[in-house]
């Protein structure tokens, strides 16, 4: 992975060349790293903030995209214009969604057949292009913090993404400026993580139950000398904590008489985080009460519990019918991992640790080890760790429409992957010339009830009569999970080849353009980065500011507080500017007022502590 250093007086990884773990989340998304020093995965954050990266993107009417915390502020000032969940939007129609989804504050867009959009700002965006955003900030940010490009990653996705998902997270990769080596499974992703340091020649069956912000799965591992094999994968890419949220909100909504509202969508926003903060608080207490709007918003424990329930039995199910595809019983389970922020909450501990009959495993930040088990792979593609070998499944079926609209499976779903399978077909009248190939994703019999993936007409085929031609479809899945099929007629040798990607997805020239657009914008991007960090900085100056005049006041004399408070105004003031210069004249100054105060009640508080001692 090339040479990697500390940088001495900063404390920060430096890398002549990197290949970074992306967490792309529902909820919050993260990069991790092999930290040079320790050989370990470490997730990259700056100073003591946190890993998570809100999955957050807000689009003023001036055009300036925010993407993370820097979003979240607008989720209730301007709901319409602030995307979350992206996610759950990937590869999917307008019909997918509709079905699926909770109400949402911003608009989706029914066209037909094709992948939703999100209308924003006055402009039209992909899931495909809010992801992309997301993972340009979390590759500006990484590239801050290990002071080197990035330019190659390993992105995981949920085990049940389709074909279509994990292209179209290829796509988003490739449109931040990333290479994608590998789209990597996230509860395999995790099992890497948890497995890193364990024996490399014990032999163990694990089962990784992973509950995110917005998509559920389970996938039942071995992990023998090295080797992860995974056995079965289920899961539900609508299942999640933002579920868990919109239970919570719908209940508040009707209790509270906000449904009727004329402003319904910004009480969704503002209740939906206060749902947030309940789910976590619950988890220690017995009751959550707020006040929004003049409202005493309550919630008992044993509600929460009412109210989610159902959707973790869900999860359960999909457990169960995971464990049926393994071939194993509950008694060769030997360890339960859990993965994902909602694991967190205890109802969701004790339901997975009672079904699978042991105390569950949540002792890897349940926030990190995506991301961490990412690093690991990207390590291993660097050819840095040898002695692990990770083997994943399809988690979908994937065949052909035949005669009636039946659903012909040439590769059943567990199939372990990178894998190839071939059948042969024929036509089925006199002097047939061409043969529809339809792809498709799914479990039914019926095609109508499954997903299409592709279609191509094979032409060419040589005059004959009807079951005489014979042609040969065969499927490749690769490492990333992504689909090449080929057609041939053996008897001519006619052939056509087409890699799988969502017929409702960008185009390889739409992608090339989003990559051009980035570098011409490259450097308005540099710029409301630098304006950004300017402002970050100026409002926490004035918030450690503002704690030390509170703690210290006392000590301090009138003069001093006024020329603090004047001087904290200046700084509140260009930081509502667009001047990044400006904002850190101000700083400066502040920091000079505050200085020689500081360092004399610092003084005073020694001389206090010490008073009466001997050094």
């Amino acid at each position: 992975m090339a040479k990697i250093a500390i940088n001495i007086a900063t404390g920060t990884l430096q890398q002549a060349e990197v290949i970074v773990g992306i967490d792309l989340g529902t909820t919050n998304s993260l990069v991790a790293v092999i930290h040079p020093e320790t050989g370990k995965p470490v997730a990259l954050k700056e100073h003591d903030s946190s890993a998570l990266v809100p999955s957050l993107i807000h689009f003023s009417e001036g055009g300036q995209v925010q993407v993370g915390n820097a979003a979240r502020e607008f989720l209730i000032s301007d709901p319409a214009n602030t995307i979350f969940s992206a996610k759950r939007l990937m590869g999917k129609t307008y019909q997918d969604v509709s079905c699926n989804a909770h109400p949402l504050a911003y608009t989706i867009v029914d066209e037909a057949d094709k992948l939703v959009k999100v209308k924003v700002a006055g402009k039209y965006f992909s899931a495909v292009e809010l992801s992309s955003l997301i993972l340009k900030a979390l590759k500006n940010s990484a590239e801050h913090i290990i002071k080197t490009p990035v330019t190659k990653a390993v992105i995981t996705v949920p085990a049940y993404f389709n074909d279509a998902q994990r292209q179209a997270t290829r796509d988003a990769g490739k449109a931040a400026g990333l290479d994608v080596l590998r789209i990597i499974n996230e509860p395999t992703a995790a099992s890497l993580a948890y497995g890193f340091g364990l024996d490399k020649t014990s032999t163990k069956t694990i089962a990784v139950y992973d509950l995110g912000g917005g998509t559920f799965d389970i996938s039942i591992l071995t992990i023998a000398n090295g080797i992860f094999e995974v056995l079965a994968t289920n899961g539900n890419t609508f299942l999640g904590g933002d579920d868990f949220d919109a239970a919570i909100v719908e209940y508040w909504m009707n209790k509270y008489g906000f449904i009727n509202s004329d402003t319904a969508a910004t009480h969704r926003q503002q209740l939906r985080l206060d749902a947030e903060e309940a789910k976590k608080q619950l988890s220690d207490q017995q009751a959550y009460e707020s006040v929004y709007e003049n409202t005493k918003l309550q919630l008992s424990r044993e509600k929460l519990h009412e109210l989610v329930a159902p959707l973790i039995e869900t999860s359960i199910a999909c457990c169960r019918n995971a464990m049926k595809d393994a071939a194993i019983s509950l008694a060769d389970i030997d360890e339960v991992i859990m993965v994902g922020g909602s694991t967190r909450m205890p109802l969701v501990k004790k339901t997975v640790g009672n079904f699978f009959g042991k105390a569950v495993n949540d002792s890897v930040n349940p926030d990190e080890v995506v991301a961490l088990g990412a690093a690991i792979q990207a390590d291993i593609l660097a050819g840095n760790t040898k002695d692990l070998l990770l083997l994943d499944v399809t988690p979908l079926s994937l065949g052909l429409e035949t005669m009636g609209g039946l659903m012909d499976v040439l590769l059943p779903r567990n199939s372990k992957i990178p894998v190839k399978a071939a059948r042969q077909y024929t036509t089925y009248k006199d002097g047939q010339s061409g043969m529809k190939i339809a792809v498709y994703q799914g479990e039914r019999d019926m095609v109508k009830d499954n997903r299409r993936l592709a279609e191509f007409n094979l032409t060419g085929i040589p005059a004959m009569p009807a079951g005489l031609p014979k042609v040969e479809v065969s499927f490749l899945i690769n490492a990333d999970g992504i689909l090449l099929v080929n057609a041939r007629e053996l008897r001519s040798g006619i052939e056509q080849s087409v890699e799988v990607k969502p017929q409702y997805g960008l185009t390889d020239e739409a992608v090339e353009k989003m990559l051009l657009d980035s570098m011409e914008h490259a450097l308005e991007d540099m710029q409301m980065r630098a304006l950004t960090e300017a402002r970050t900085e100026g409002e926490q100056l004035l918030q450690t500011t503002e704690r030390f005049i509170h703690k210290n006041m006392t000590m301090m004399s009138r003069e001093e507080l006024i020329e603090t408070s004047q001087a904290m105004q200046a700084l509140q003031l260009s930081i509502d500017m667009a001047d990044k210069n400006l904002i850190q004249e101000k700083a400066a100054a502040l920091n000079t007022i505050s200085k020689p105060y500081a360092e004399r009640i610092m003084d005073e508080a020694v001389s206090k502590a010490m008073a009466g001692r001997k050094v």
